[in-house]
């Protein structure tokens, strides 16, 4: 979805100010407007960035309160939510909360 958005805003001309990489002075206004060209444009550390961010966010080593953190034995199998998240206790309004996008 994000790679689709990305296309359709550079070839609607949309560009952000400043810079993509201040480190490289490359512009988002110099961004070439083609989907790969565009998307080998970023430098390969930006990559690895982005990579990195992802990675962290997949395997719960960026987890806070509000964030996935690893499976413990004292939870239900499959909660995996930080200590901010809302847990039911009611079986009936637990089964509406996880069904009501069903509807």
């Amino acid at each position: 979805m994000l790679g689709f958005l990305h296309v359709i805003h550079l070839e609607a001309g949309v560009r952000f100010p400043g810079y993509l990489s201040g480190s490289a002075g490359l512009k988002f206004t110099d961004m070439p407007k083609g989907c790969f060209a565009s998307l080998e444009a970023v430098p390969a550390l930006g990559w690895l960035q982005i990579l990195a961010v992802a990675l962290a966010c997949e395997t719960g080593y960026a987890g806070r309160a509000f964030s996935v953190v690893k499976q413990t034995d004292d939870r239900e199998p499959g909660d995996i939510g930080g200590e901010g998240w809302v847990r039911y206790d009611d079986p009936g309004e637990k089964a509406y909360k996880l069904n009501v996008e069903r509807q």
